[in-house]
């Protein structure tokens, strides 16, 4: 927990003029909840606003850089790019779950790495900027750290299917994944999974679900496919 918000300001690349939407955009319902304040004291609201002017920005720079692409292909990759877990990954990438005010039961059960929890943070803080400094720097902070990296982001969204046409498509060995590790009560688990083709580990990862395990193998099983020149 780092409730320092001049370090986050620092991280992000943007100064507050009126630190409140800074604190509201960090501000989980579950705080409020305990503390007995309604939820338009927390950063639901600015979360709304945050996915508006996050899409309208995301489709504008799609359109332009695919100009030869469809609608359809431009929905696909706004999706791959805007989904919560690329923005919890965006998230990851800021700590941004370590600057967060909340409830004693959400913390006790993981919230601070739950997906849920840091993408709709992410958003919230797009609508911070977006309130506090106008459009033009919301798009700065979006570029920089959303929009950045895009074929790493695109592969890790759609990691196991890639992967599976990768292996299909050279009549490869058997692709499956394994758990490895199961730990933690119902409520907060956590899962560690391999990747495996043929009887080779080719990626292994962890998360709170099965399936969020499996894409963060999948995507490290493509990322050493591709550097090995296997497939």
């Amino acid at each position: 927990m780092n409730h320092d918000l001049s370090e986050l300001e620092e991280k992000i690349g943007y100064c507050f003029h009126d630190m409140k939407w800074l604190r509201l955009a960090m501000t989980h319902s579950s705080y409020m909840n305990e503390h007995r304040r309604d939820n338009l004291s927390c950063n639901e609201r600015l979360e709304f606003l945050g996915d508006a002017v996050l899409e309208v920005i995301a489709s504008d720079f799609l359109y332009h850089k695919y100009p030869e692409k469809s609608e359809g292909e431009l929905t696909r990759i706004r999706a791959s790019l805007v989904c919560e877990p690329t923005l919890a990954y965006c998230a990851s990438e800021l700590e941004l779950g370590t600057y967060l005010l909340l409830g004693k039961g959400e913390e006790a059960t993981g919230g601070r790495e739950r997906n849920s929890v840091v993408s709709d943070a992410m958003e919230a803080l797009i609508g911070a900027i977006y309130l506090d400094g106008g459009f033009a720097n919301a798009k700065e902070f979006i570029d920089s750290f959303i929009l950045n990296d895009m074929e790493h982001k695109q592969l890790f969204y759609d990691s196991k299917t890639i992967l599976q046409e990768m292996v299909q498509a050279v009549g490869q060995e058997h692709l499956k994944y394994e758990i490895l590790r199961e730990e933690g009560p119902d409520h907060n688990k956590t899962f560690e999974v391999q990747a495996v083709l043929g009887d080779m580990e080719i990626g292994r990862g962890t998360g709170r679900t099965k399936k969020a395990a499996e894409a963060v193998a999948a995507y490290r099983g493509i990322l050493k496919l591709r550097e090995k020149e296997c497939i």
